[in-house]
């Protein structure tokens, strides 16, 4: 299996099991705070750390494997764990300032071209 597939396959299954999982939570908890994404953002940030160490260190599976489980699923599961996960590394190489760089240019810049897609969309809806 080519490494594309093993991505796509692990991708299918973790974007489906964030929506179940998001619409489960929200169903449970309410709509007053976005407790689906909020869920589904913390449980893929422990996925993501646990799989990485379970995957590459005591397993040592091949790295389709890694990437069907890290990259795809978990990364289709929710972005925001391999972002924590890209976070992580950074500051145990010791490049706290890159890290720091990246928190903060990736918020700023995430919720501002959120923003202009919004505002742009509207101009032509």
């Amino acid at each position: 299996m080519t490494t594309w597939l093993a991505v796509a396959i692990g991708g299918a299954v973790g974007a489906l099991s964030r929506y179940l999982m998001s619409g489960w939570l929200t169903a449970m908890l309410g709509r007053g705070f976005p407790w689906g994404t909020f869920g589904v953002n913390l449980l893929g940030c422990c996925l993501i750390g646990a799989l990485y160490v379970w995957l590459t260190e005591e397993l040592k599976l091949p790295p389709l494997w890694q990437v069907t489980l890290v990259a795809g699923f978990t990364g289709a599961f929710t972005t925001f764990s391999t972002f924590s996960l890209e976070i992580l590394t950074l500051l145990e190489g010791g490049r706290m300032p890159t890290a720091i760089l990246y928190v903060a240019t990736s918020l700023v810049l995430g919720v501002a071209g959120v923003a202009a897609g919004m505002r742009v969309t509207r101009l032509f809806v």
